[in-house]
């Protein structure tokens, strides 16, 4: 493969070639003397040489899709699934972060094609298992990476859900009901209201429905409107960060690489994040215990990166994974060596901080703080939901159940231990 751009909007970072040992990247010098220019990685601030493929190779798988998506992705185009660098020349138009490769990416919103009626949407929805991210039409270009069936979408002034064409920015990302996880919809934007009455940051999120089809469509935080001119945000995932390919994402797993800890991601984080983020990652975790949501794994947590430094991103992706059979009850990444929420008390809390660098005490005392306000919030995340437009549905009030069942159960495994004086007692 000959160099392979990757650009900023029409600015070109930097180059990917491939040796006999895989793709790598160099950054451009005039990218990298740009006032403003960023890093494409926290792996991999600016330098003169050549990041190899230890390095590159599995940032860059992270920006694909998984599993089945990508099996029927590499089939529509005719690549194998382990030619990391073809399929993003080919669908790496807009994908997560800022970068787009292979061609300059676009800000303006005249090329986003209406999606049309809600049974042309519901055709598309129906599609796309069997079609990932729309490949293989004229002017599609883009990848949206993990395991679930989504697609990425504009949102233009006139509230109309639109295909973003030839390298054009999307704006939000489309989530449509799993057939397999029924109410998945409502139950993740329940999950992410309570989060947003925690006063954790989450992005934008609505519900919909287009004939039988339910989705969730949630704003990218990674995409800035500046009148009329859509701005990438830079991003990665922890896996990006960590140098973990997305097979890894879990910290037990049989792939032979080992999957990133919790440890691991508040140690990059204290390393390359200001303070304050180490805080905000605590919140995603606690967060991410209450509301059950076995799958947070190292996808579905990622750092915002700008010129001036990087921040953690918002929470996303979190769901209760409670509420269906078949789901598993262990958490993708263990607190002081337990996998289940329901086993946590005071003693792990207290293992887990001293094993991530924090204070015991705090840590403690702030598991205690947001399991009580999510028993006072549930509630008011229900009608939240309920509000939206596709309205309730029958696993809405067993989440919201469920969550509530984890925060006290939390609550009363503190209190068993007479150390933990911050905890208040529930008088929910």
């Amino acid at each position: 493969m000959a160099g392979l751009r990757v650009y900023f909007e029409q600015r070109s970072v930097g180059t990917v070639d491939v040796d006999r040992n895989g793709p790598g990247f160099t950054y451009d010098r005039a990218w990298t003397a740009l006032r403003g220019a960023f890093p494409i990685s926290t792996a991999m601030p600016f330098r003169a040489a050549r990041f190899g493929p230890d390095i590159f190779l599995p940032w860059a798988a992270n920006l694909l899709p998984e599993n089945e998506q990508l099996r029927t992705l590499g089939q529509l185009l005719g690549m194998a699934r382990s030619d990391v660098m073809g399929l993003l020349s080919t669908i790496g138009g807009d994908i997560a972060g800022a970068l787009s490769i292979g061609q300059p990416g676009r800000t303006s919103s005249v090329q986003w094609r209406p999606l049309g009626t809600p049974a042309e949407i519901e055709a598309v929805l129906d599609e796309l298992p069997n079609k990932p991210f729309l490949a293989g039409e004229e002017g599609v270009s883009m990848s949206l990476a993990g395991a679930q069936s989504k697609l990425a979408v504009a949102l233009d002034g006139n509230g109309r859900l639109c295909i973003p064409m030839n390298g054009s920015p999307s704006t939000h990302i489309l989530k449509p009901c799993s057939p397999r996880l029924p109410g998945s919809v409502q139950n993740e934007a329940f999950c992410l209201a309570l989060a947003r009455r925690l006063r954790i940051p989450t992005p934008d999120v609505t519900t919909g429905r287009s004939g039988s089809r339910t989705w969730l469509l949630a704003r990218r935080y990674d995409r800035s409107d500046a009148g009329g001119r859509w701005r990438r945000l830079h991003q990665e995932d922890f896996c990006q960060a960590l140098g973990v390919p997305p097979s890894a994402k879990y910290e037990g797993n049989r792939t032979g690489v080992a999957g990133p800890t919790l440890t691991d991601m508040f140690a990059v984080t204290r390393e390359r994040l200001p303070a304050t983020e180490i805080l905000r990652l605590l919140d995603s975790v606690i967060v991410n215990v209450l509301c059950a949501n076995t799958d947070a794994h190292a996808k579905n947590y990622s750092i915002l990166i700008r010129g001036n430094g990087a921040a953690l991103a918002p929470l996303y992706d979190v769901m209760c994974g409670e509420v269906w059979d078949g789901v598993t009850r262990n958490l993708a990444q263990k607190i002081a060596g337990k996998s289940r929420g329901d086993d946590l008390d005071a003693g792990d809390w207290q293992q887990f901080a001293r094993d991530c660098g924090l204070n015991p005490k705090q840590v403690v005392a702030r598991v205690a703080e947001l399991a009580n306000a999510a028993i006072r919030e549930a509630e008011k995340a229900m009608a939240d939901v309920v509000a939206m437009p596709a309205g309730p549905h029958d696993i809405l009030a067993p989440t919201r159940a469920a969550v509530e069942r984890r925060a006290r159960r939390l609550l009363a495994k503190l209190q068993e231990h007479d150390d933990t004086a911050a905890v208040h007692r529930v008088t929910a």
